[in-house]
């Protein structure tokens, strides 16, 4: 069996990797020659752990290429598509310019019973209207829909072990197909769960609008124990030992951002919109609210710390991307954060381990820093807004000694506050009085 994956961005570069590692023959086709060129020289255009070892390695196996000639996926038996569903320029909509694009683009080259696999994120009914499509450009071609769990920075582990596969199928024959692709995943006992098509694009949507409301819940939740006095922090505690609710997603901070939670609960509630379903999940506009106050919280804090002018200070933002161990800067809660507080007339220096350039190209406005202590240097406040490692593990009474002022504003909740309040700091937590 021959697999070509159509979008080699995030998503399509990680699933060719991978799949060329369980064996299989891979062709990725993209129409970008730049990104096509540096993924067959085993080169990533974007930072994930382990995919760069993994796709130098399958490179040179053979069995991995990247194109920009839909024909050279013309004998492929399984074509993954994987490319991006943006938001909308002029709404909170889904893009589907790309997806369709692909569609129509792989449609000549699909041999006899070939099957198209989606992997994007897409509105609900998006499935059945491209198997539509194809039942009139590829009528001996067959769609089925696989969704996608990736978490940014364990890609590889999430498609190579991932917690379940969910396929949404119209027959049998789609289904056995996908059981082969998949054996090896499947034999370590991973659950296979068979959908219609509807339910499957549904399970990605419904998974992220729940992460979403449990991490707007926790910074809502902080919002509350600020007002009264109380530590976020011991109640996440004591409310993730119940089974029923767990502790993960109940760490209260700035919120989420990325490519994928604040574009696909958007997306969300325009289609239920478009279904007449709107009611059901009018809960997710104050989620999207809770989550951007989050942000507006920091500022105010730093404004009634330092002053309502801002233009004498300097402030130094630690992390640039939406999360550690990437350098996705899409919708960044601290990147907005950094932009805000420069137009409100501060000084801005950010640094971030890997998301500098990415940071950069979006905000070429603000000034970056390579190392953190050129970046806190004659601070008046520091922020940490993306908890890297790195930033765990600095040492407090160095840190000390360079800046203008000892305040630190930690956004994520997740630094020693005693060890900085030892070294003389002064540690404003959210969600946290004390």
């Amino acid at each position: 069996m021959k697999i070509s994956v159509i979008g080699c961005g995030y998503l399509g570069a990680t699933h060719s990797a991978c799949m060329s590692s369980l064996g299989f023959q891979v062709v990725g086709v993209d129409t970008d020659q730049s990104r096509v060129n540096l993924l067959s020289q085993g080169e990533l255009p974007f930072y994930e752990p382990g995919l760069d070892t993994l796709l130098a390695s399958q490179i040179k196996t053979g069995r991995l290429t990247f194109t920009t000639d839909f024909a050279a996926a013309a004998d492929a038996d399984v074509h993954f598509i994987c490319v991006g569903t943006p938001q909308s320029k002029d709404g909170l909509a889904a893009d589907l310019t790309f997806v369709k694009s692909a569609i129509t683009a792989i449609a000549p080259y699909l041999k006899d019973g070939a099957l198209v696999v989606g992997k994007s994120t897409v509105p609900v009914g998006t499935a059945q209207a491209l198997r539509e499509i194809l039942s009139t450009s590829a009528p001996q071609a067959d769609l089925a829909w696989n969704p996608e769990f990736l978490r940014e920075g364990f890609a590889v582990e999430d498609t190579l072990t991932p917690n379940r596969l969910v396929v949404g199928v119209v027959n049998d024959r789609a289904e056995n197909i996908l059981k082969e692709v998949y054996k090896p995943i499947i034999d370590l006992g991973t659950p296979w769960i068979r959908a219609d098509l509807p339910t499957s694009e549904l399970v990605k949507v419904a998974a992220n609008s729940f992460l979403a409301t449990k991490i707007s819940f926790i910074n809502a939740m902080a919002e509350v124990c600020e007002a009264a006095g109380g530590d976020v922090t011991v109640l996440a505690k004591a409310i993730g030992y119940d089974p029923r609710i767990g502790s993960r997603f109940l760490q209260a901070g700035i919120g989420f951002g990325g490519g994928c939670l604040p574009k696909d609960i958007r997306a969300f509630m325009a289609r239920a919109e478009e279904l007449g379903a709107d009611q059901a999940l009018e809960f997710l506009r104050e989620i999207d609210a809770i989550n951007l106050r989050a942000r507006q919280r920091v500022i105010d804090v730093v404004r009634a710390d330092l002053s309502e002018d801002l233009t004498q200070y300097k402030i130094a933002i630690l992390g640039a991307t939406f999360k550690p161990d990437s350098d996705d800067v899409r919708d960044s809660p601290a990147l907005d954060i950094a932009a805000q507080l420069e137009a409100a007339g501060a000084t801005i220096v950010v640094h971030d381990p890997k998301g500098i350039e990415p940071a950069r190209k979006r905000f070429p406005h603000l000034d970056f820093a390579e190392k953190v202590t050129d970046c806190v240097k004659g601070s008046d406040a520091i922020l940490h807004l993306t908890e890297w490692k790195e930033y765990r593990e600095l040492d407090p009474s160095v840190i000390g000694q360079l800046v203008k002022s000892k305040f630190l504003i930690d956004g994520r909740n997740a630094l020693d506050r005693e060890k900085w309040r030892t070294a003389g700091w002064r540690v404003h937590a959210l969600g946290r009085t004390d």
